[in-house]
């Protein structure tokens, strides 16, 4: 099964750097919560074309429990402007930091 990336975007300004790390760094803990629901890893988005994260899922069903439409709803309030949601199947995960390639979120050994 592949894993799933989601790229949720709000259209909002540039934060500076101390706000946008304060802003990762409160809501942080939710996200190391949703180890257990598939969540493998999330990188906050800060850019001159808006704000987000990009969430790497174990499965596209584990992202689909987190992102419904109450969700949404709750982040619409939070930011003032409802996410886009970008969905994407990834099949090969290049990871340099565990030094591995991945094929639908197993390691495989490296093909020359």
């Amino acid at each position: 099964m592949p894993n799933c990336i989601v790229v949720v975007q709000f259209d909002l300004p540039k934060r500076t750097e101390d706000l946008a790390v304060k802003g990762g760094t409160s809501t942080a803990p939710t996200y190391r919560g949703l180890a257990t629901k598939g969540l493998i890893r999330k990188d906050y988005l800060n850019g001159e074309t808006g704000t987000g994260g990009v969430y790497l899922w174990e499965s596209r069903e584990s992202a689909q429990a987190w992102f419904t439409e109450a969700r949404i709803a709750q982040l619409t309030e939070r930011f003032g402007v409802r996410p886009r949601l970008t969905w994407y199947d990834t099949h090969v995960t290049v990871d340099n930091l565990n030094g591995e390639t991945r094929v639908d979120g197993r390691a495989i050994e490296e093909v020359s």
